[in-house]
């Protein structure tokens, strides 16, 4: 048996956010060429395709079993399309911009050919492709930002959009600002010595499911900070060595999920209450069981696809590298 342990090697993946949702997004955003006018000269284009957004919700166009999400912009006509603030998104390698476009038809009016659906659930049921569906988390957190700064934090002016989506300046003084992503630390604790890994669930999960614990970080504090004060506050364990792992594009709104392995240096768990149903040490027998859905007592994992399935799923599949 190897000596190692997970701290101290970058197996079993070499680049493990390649194995997460909305990460596959090939687009080239060519951000040192954005003008005023992108937007304008990418519709010119023929071949251009737009990805429609009622609200925060991706509309499919809905022909029987067949779901698509690409429309040519003549088909946007009866969705009353907001081109004055759609998104360049970039270019495919064929040199066919993408474009999100928000429409001003509310999700539950739209016509029965029409299908919405929220980032979570195209990802979870597999409505769409990897690479679509990273084109789709770009959309909907540059969709999200701009919709949430409309006006001046400063003097409360109108906020312009400009470059494509990617800057807001203020009409009235000037101010500037840029997109922004929100880092979220998402990391699974283990105890090496007894070979377990620190798992809770939340009030608001789904029935039986446990995941790793997570939490924002704050301004100020390193990744490793995050990791260890998210978890003390959570479960009460200390954390030693942290190791980045893996991260996530996740667009509920704009944020980035940073996945990292922790170093349990104390084991007596305390939960928050207010954040935590349950919170316990899991074998990796037990965590297999929770992978293949097989749990006797009706257990189940983070979605496939989750960055904290990828965490769960690493770990046990490191042990088969480690041997």
């Amino acid at each position: 048996m190897n000596s190692q342990s997970i701290f101290d090697t970058n197996s079993p993946h070499p680049e493990p956010s390649n194995l997460t949702a909305f990460a596959q997004n090939a687009i080239d955003r060519m951000a040192e060429k954005r003008t005023e006018d992108c937007v304008v000269n990418a519709l010119k284009i023929e071949g251009t395709h737009l990805l429609a957004f009622a609200g925060n919700k991706l509309v499919l166009k809905h022909d029987d079993q067949v779901l698509d999400p690409l429309f040519a912009a003549y088909e946007l006509a009866e969705l009353s399309p907001d081109f004055e603030n759609a998104i360049l998104l970039g270019y495919k390698e064929t040199g066919e911009p993408r474009v999100a476009v928000p429409v001003g038809i509310a999700a539950d009016a739209l016509a029965s050919h029409y299908k919405p659906v929220d980032a979570r659930t195209l990802y979870r049921d597999q409505l769409i492709g990897e690479e679509l569906l990273g084109e789709v988390a770009q959309a909907v957190s540059l969709l999200n930002w701009n919709a949430d700064n409309r006006f001046c934090g400063r003097c409360g002016g109108t906020m312009e959009l400009r470059i494509g989506g990617y800057k807001r300046i203020c009409a009235a003084c000037g101010h500037t600002i840029f997109p922004r992503t929100d880092p979220v630390v998402i990391m699974l604790t283990i105890d090496i010595e007894r070979d377990l890994c620190l798992l809770g669930r939340g009030a608001h999960f789904a029935p039986g499911m446990y995941s790793c614990l997570a939490g924002f970080v704050e301004p100020g504090e390193t990744i490793e900070n995050a990791v260890r004060r998210e978890t003390h506050e959570e479960a009460n364990i200390d954390v030693g060595r942290v190791r980045y792992h893996a991260s996530q594009p996740w667009p509920m709104p704009h944020t980035l999920m940073i996945g990292c392995f922790s170093e349990a240096l104390s084991f007596d768990i305390t939960r928050d209450e207010a954040e935590l149903e349950d919170c316990r040490w899991f074998t990796r027998d037990e965590v297999r069981g929770l992978l293949e859905m097989s749990a006797p007592d009706g257990r189940t994992p983070p979605p496939r696809g989750a960055i904290a399935h990828r965490l769960m799923r690493d770990w046990i599949e490191w042990d088969k590298t480690a041997e």
